[in-house]
């Protein structure tokens, strides 16, 4: 049961970063099969 509250909190943190995002990427870092951190990279297009 814990196991699937994490990764609906995953979930939901990936939806609010693609959410507030135009442009970059969003790397997972895993360890030992688990997501520990989640980095956001956003890039600002100047047109």
């Amino acid at each position: 049961m814990e196991k699937e509250n994490q990764l609906e909190e995953i979930f939901e943190r990936l939806q609010e970063m693609l959410k507030s995002m135009k442009y970059g990427s969003i790397t997972l870092i895993v360890q030992d099969g688990k997501i520990i951190q989640m980095e956001r990279n956003e890039k600002l297009r100047i047109k």
